[in-house]
């Protein structure tokens, strides 16, 4: 398979004109950590990792522009040092496949990644504010600004984010960064149902305790009963104010335990990188809350594992059972499944994504036509090289 290294976004752009001038589909890739989802394609990879390193940070401002090829883990460590994060909490999902954590940040937003804070400090697109790219035509542009209120024009930092690499080829990103936590607490009720757990969270999160993220793990996930978790954050003042304030908010859905640091910090690792389902296929649905207990309960009876995160609102389901099967609960709930994980077989020919409604494909395919018209980073990944996801 051939590769093209651009180092400035210079060569990103001669490597776009290429490619127009020739017909070749390109497929943007950073660490590779999400290469295996999506159906085979023969495409030459656009490697983005020369355009790495950090073009400009201002700690005071909480603004960070870095280079799309830029590590995840290295901007993660740049900003910790600061006593800072990325709030969207991103995580790498080289983790899912088995391989060592390679991420980088282009990646990770063009992905629309988000962990369990998300539920609370929203997602990528929330806290991305601008980039420098090349669109299909072979042609750099800039959107959004290095300020958070900007309205000038369009909003392109929320198209890119989710884009998947298929709009056009991101080569710098100014990201939102915002303050670390001074201190983390973790408190558990553990026997809910599923149901039970989803009416918790909503409790938890609709109240003034400022829960930051909430999540349920069945039983046996983690060698254990059911754990539905809530996580409080920030100054330790406020932290221990509002632990002692949570079990009577949620009296009447059980009994309350604070779990040790050590504890928590682990159990929410294992919520973030899925840890607790190995299951060769996986499937990742986002649905309204309110839904989750309902979509898992036939599917559970079949054997399938799951766990929750974002109060309900996002379903991780390990399950070898039909697509079909799966897509149909999905929708049925108010949801859409995303195939993350799976075998080769399945991945030639089951879409990766969940298919959209006709005219969401025809607006979509209006939108990606005015980036890329000739389709040159349109691969045949999500099982469509026209109008569908």
């Amino acid at each position: 398979m051939t590769e093209l290294t651009p180092q400035s976004i210079d060569d990103l752009r001669d490597a776009v004109a290429g490619a127009l001038a020739t017909g070749t589909r390109l497929e943007l890739r950073g660490g590779g950590t999400k290469a295996l989802i999506g159906a085979p394609r023969d495409a030459t990879i656009l490697d983005m990792r020369g355009l790495a390193g950090v073009i400009d940070y201002d700690p005071a401002e909480l603004v960070l522009t870095v280079g799309a090829g830029t590590p995840l883990a290295e901007i993660e460590a740049l900003v910790a040092g600061e006593g800072q994060m990325l709030a969207f909490e991103p995580w790498d999902h080289g983790r899912l496949h088995g391989a060592a954590p390679a991420a980088t940040i282009g990646g990770v937003v063009a992905a629309g990644v988000a962990g369990p804070r998300r539920v609370t400090a929203g997602s990528a697109r929330d806290h991305l504010l601008g980039f420098k790219a090349v669109s299909g035509r072979g042609e750099i542009f800039v959107a959004g600004a290095k300020v958070v209120k900007n309205v000038t024009g369009y909003d392109l930092p929320k198209l890119a984010a989710g884009s998947w690499g298929r709009l056009f080829a991101m080569a710098e990103l100014t990201l939102k960064v915002l303050p670390r936590p001074r201190v983390e607490a973790t408190l558990a009720i553990a026997g809910l149902e599923p149901g039970q757990a989803t009416t918790a969270m909503a409790a938890a999160l609709g109240s003034n305790a400022e829960v930051s993220a909430t999540a349920h793990l069945p039983a046996g996930t983690m060698q254990g009963a059911p754990l539905t978790l809530f996580r409080v954050t920030g100054f330790a003042p406020s932290v221990e104010a509002r632990c002692a304030q949570l079990p009577k908010i949620l009296a009447a859905h059980g009994a309350v335990q604070r779990l040790a640091e050590h504890e928590g910090a682990a159990l929410w690792d294992a919520v973030r990188h899925v840890a607790p389902l190995d299951a060769p296929t996986l499937w990742r649905i986002h649905l309204p809350p309110s839904r989750a207990a309902s979509f898992v309960a036939p599917l559970a009876a079949q054997g399938a594992r799951w766990m929750m995160d974002w109060g309900g609102g996002l379903v991780w389901l390990g399950w070898n059972g039909p697509a079909d099967t799966v897509r149909a609960a999905a929708e049925a709930a108010g949801g859409q499944a995303m195939l993350v994980r799976a075998p080769a077989a399945i991945w030639a020919t089951t879409p990766a994504q969940h298919p959209r409604q006709p005219g969401v494909m025809a607006i979509e395919h209006r939108v990606r036509l005015a980036f890329d018209p000739a389709g040159l980073f349109e691969t045949g990944r999500f099982l469509d090289l026209t109008n569908a996801d």
